[in-house]
């Protein structure tokens, strides 16, 4: 038993044993539970938010079905450069955490804010305009490249809103605070469905904007979201425990800090969502608009098992963090290995769930009988690469954790250009596959990044990288 001795007044008086507070076990499940919870909750709310919102969408037919993914997946290209600026806040913030240096988490927030924001604006600006030519080069049907452009250029104004949820997302994951993150989310999607709904539909009296309703729902959640939790960051006792309105100077070093670790794991992000959806659905759309909507409908299905996961990559990488932070890279080590079984065994069931039970989901989407048959098939190569995708992702949260972002970078790029390549190659060659063949070569895109990150992992060359050059981050700030 843990007990400390504390003698009283001058000396005179006996002793008082105390018992210490106990030890907490950051590699246990309860620990992991507590801070994976929270952040699992909120994706896979949002997972289902979005099922639900692309059902809407798919009641106004096949051509919207088929427009909204690839609009979604073209404007989460940037968004996901942006997020990789968050993940390398999400490191340093934990990092720091680790060091019990509070201020510290504060000024890269306000860094990663800057840097995002502008970031934001410019796609904004670049992207406009040239939505038409991007989804003419597609070659999707004229009828779903009108209605990507509308879904896409107002989803460019949800990047520059997604800036203030991923700062809160991160930093109250990397400080361990992540229920905060949740009660956010839980508001703002509750606003992203009905907005959605009275948009898409016109109830409540507002009008009838179809996909454009759909698009603008979604931007107000964004905007619900990252208010509160911006509104929550400044709030009297994260100004007084944090500095949150005292660290708002500009600081190019942590800018520049940021960008050594975010930029490679927004390729990395970029690559595993944006670019591998976009050319997905590149590929795919040569086969037609049913197969497009297939597709859309197969992925929204398939986001119900790996959302889940990518909250627990979050959660992951702020608990790795922090064990390094703290020269705990034994603690780090158990970590992982318990969230990665932890992935496997939701992400083998739901894989079950694909194999066995696809034609009922598809007809939840549609009664057209080809894009149920095609979307069915779909799901069949969603089931092989579950587990696979649990490895990819628990890995490399932990890897960025630890700040081996370049590794993940390299990885993404990889996986990307075997869909792109072994996807076209499958088209040219073996034509009589459809557009299943860029779902095989998909489903080796994923099996080669599991493999590649869980061989990293096992090398511990991440337990060589300091991100701080061991070296004190500096005194604390004394409160006015």
């Amino acid at each position: 038993m843990n007990e400390e001795s504390v003698t009283t007044g001058n000396g005179a008086l006996p002793a008082v044993v105390l018992p210490l507070k106990a030890e907490v076990n950051e590699a246990s499940l309860k620990f992991i539970l507590k801070l994976a919870g929270p952040i699992i909750v909120t994706t896979l709310s949002f997972t289902l938010l979005q099922f639900v919102d692309r059902l809407m969408v798919s009641k106004l037919g096949t051509a919207a079905l088929a427009a909204v993914l690839p609009a979604g997946f073209t404007a989460g290209i940037p968004s996901a450069c942006v997020m990789g600026i968050f993940a390398g806040l999400g490191t340093f913030v934990s990092q720091c955490f680790g060091r019990e240096s509070k201020k510290e988490c504060t000024s890269y927030l306000w860094q990663a804010v800057y840097m995002g924001t502008a970031f934001s604006l410019l796609v904004l600006a670049v992207c406009w305009p040239l939505a038409p030519a991007i989804f003419k080069s597609f070659g999707h049907d004229p009828e779903v490249v009108e209605l990507e452009v509308i879904y896409f250029r107002i989803m460019l104004f949800g990047n520059i809103a997604v800036v203030f949820v991923w700062a809160g997302v991160q930093f109250f994951m990397g400080v361990h605070r992540p229920l905060l993150s949740m009660y956010a989310a839980i508001i703002a999607q509750v606003v992203n469905l009905v907005m959605n709904y009275a948009l898409v539909f016109g109830k409540f009296g507002f009008p009838e904007m179809g996909i454009a309703g759909s698009a603008w729902g979604t931007v107000i959640g964004i905007a619900v979201g990252g208010g509160i939790r911006m509104g929550t960051f400044l709030s009297s006792d994260f100004r007084k425990e944090y500095a949150s309105l005292k660290m708002l100077k500009p600081d190019f070093k942590k800018m520049a800090d940021l960008l050594k670790v975010g930029v490679p794991a927004g390729i990395e992000l970029a690559l595993s969502v944006g670019v591998w959806g976009a050319i997905l659905f590149w590929l795919v759309g040569r086969f037609g608009k049913e197969a497009q909507a297939a597709t859309s409908a197969a992925l929204a299905c398939i986001n119900l098992s790996t959302m889940p996961i990518e909250g627990l990559k979050t959660a992951i990488t702020v608990a790795v963090g922090k064990s390094i932070g703290a020269d705990r890279d034994h603690t780090a080590i158990k970590q992982t290995g318990l969230c990665l079984r932890l992935a496997v065994i939701y992400m083998g069931a739901v894989g079950l769930g694909f194999l066995f039970f696809g034609d009922i989901l598809m007809r939840l989407w549609t009664a057209d009988e080809k894009v149920i048959l095609i979307g069915a098939e779909v799901l069949i190569f969603g089931a092989i690469y579950q587990l696979f995708y649990a490895s990819r992702t628990v890995y490399s949260g932990a890897l960025r954790g630890a700040g081996d972002t370049i590794w993940l970078a390299a990885t993404g790029f990889s996986a990307a250009a075997i869909l792109a390549i072994g996807g076209y190659a499958i088209i040219k060659l073996f034509p009589n596959f459809g557009s299943l063949g860029p779902w095989a070569a998909a489903t080796l895109s994923i099996i080669t990044a599991g493999l590649a990150n869980r061989i990293r992992f096992k090398t511990n060359k991440w337990r060589q990288i300091d991100l701080f050059g061991k070296k004190p981050i500096g005194l604390e700030m004394e409160e006015d």
